[in-house]
């Protein structure tokens, strides 16, 4: 990189969601959930002074995705399966992709065996006339990575 070239971070406002198998509308937010390394203490018999970390287990954050609410059905649905059969074999890999100014892919994250553990939306409100309903919906996962 030439000296003096500001680079200047990528904005949060442009970026779609891909989940396997569903088409919908584009989401007017998304959370990139958080992965962490759970620690476990460790001190050993001769050392009086010092712990030890260890790395445990990994622990990956819910997904959050919020949109309007249309006419499409597919993620109450996906919802309802998961409710109604377990989420065993209604997984299903979500991408959250960050696009550029120009349109280009830039950040990708692969969210693995994600499903529905909340589906839920805005109430009515006759005196705010302007409002959108949006359809929140909560996903548990087994696992996050970015690749871009």
């Amino acid at each position: 990189m030439p000296a003096g070239v500001r680079i200047d971070p990528y904005l949060g406002f442009r970026f779609r969601v891909e989940i396997e198998g569903i088409v919908t509308a584009a989401f007017s937010e998304a959370t990139v959930p958080d992965i962490t390394i759970q620690t476990a203490d460790y001190r050993e018999g001769t050392d009086a002074k010092h712990v030890r970390k260890l790395s445990g287990m990994n622990q990956f954050g819910s997904i959050t995705l919020k949109k309007g609410l249309t006419d499409s059905r597919d993620l109450s649905e996906w919802q309802r399966l998961c409710s109604e059969r377990g989420a065993g074999g209604n997984r299903r890999n979500v991408s959250l992709i960050l696009i550029d100014d120009n349109g280009g892919d830039k950040a990708r994250w692969e969210i693995v065996d994600a499903w529905p553990t909340k589906i839920s939306t805005t109430g009515f409100n006759a005196t705010s006339g302007n409002s959108v309903m949006v359809e929140t919906l909560e996903l548990a996962n087994e696992g996050i990575r970015r690749i871009a």
